[in-house]
């Protein structure tokens, strides 16, 4: 875990998810990094079981003019599943809040940062759906709802020969967490017999709208 805590193998570990294997050195260049130092977060990524090198290598002129044999490095793909809070120690709580703080920043950053980039007419600018909610549920069912997902997920995954022309990689995060107290109540507001928080928030790919 103390792995991921550094920004830098997370940026890394990014890249590699997002744009596929590369060797140390591109991605020194891609992240304006030190390829000495992006050789030893390779090794340390591949160490703890995140990155390896793969089949995947091609003769490349050195920048000395040398040729030799470069090594490429590509994430591995699995669900990777950490304990839950409950079970985790003080320590391994401040860790996992610190990977949690990074790859939260880091995901909203690289989601404005592509929703900006879109051009006029490109077909992908409707491809930011999200949605925010509220539902009642107890702990055995959010847990339920959790494996639902990964479920949804593992649906759509498909090995390379399988993917359509036109398919892009689809980066999908899910969040949730209990809904603050009010008056001694666990988030719930039922005077009028309803629960406020069954309305939902979405922007979905094709959003239609009634003008006024």
């Amino acid at each position: 875990m103390k792995a991921l805590t550094h920004p830098r193998r997370q940026r890394m570990l990014q890249h590699l998810t997002l744009h596929g294997p590369a060797t140390s050195a591109r991605l020194a260049r891609a992240l304006g990094l030190n390829t000495g130092s992006t050789s030893y977060h390779l090794r340390e990524l591949a160490r703890h079981g995140f990155v390896e090198e793969t089949a995947k290598r091609q003769d490349s002129q050195a920048a000395d003019g040398a040729t030799g044999r470069e090594r490429w490095w590509r994430a591995i793909p699995g669900d990777r599943r950490f304990p839950p809070r409950s079970r985790q120690s003080p320590e391994m709580r401040l860790v996992m809040d610190e990977i949690n703080h990074q790859a939260y920043a880091a995901d909203l950053e690289l989601f404005e940062q592509l929703q900006q980039g879109i051009v006029v007419g490109d077909p992908w600018a409707d491809a930011f759906p999200y949605s925010r909610a509220g539902i009642r549920l107890t702990l055995p069912e959010l847990r339920t709802f959790f494996e639902e997902y990964i479920a949804l997920l593992n649906r759509y995954k498909r090995p390379e020969a399988s993917t359509p022309p036109g398919a892009r990689t689809v980066l999908t995060r899910f969040l949730a967490f209990p809904a603050p107290a009010v008056d001694g109540h666990e988030g719930h507001d039922d005077r009028d017999g309803r629960d406020p928080r069954a309305a939902h928030t979405t922007n979905p790919p094709t959003a239609k709208r009634n003008e006024p």
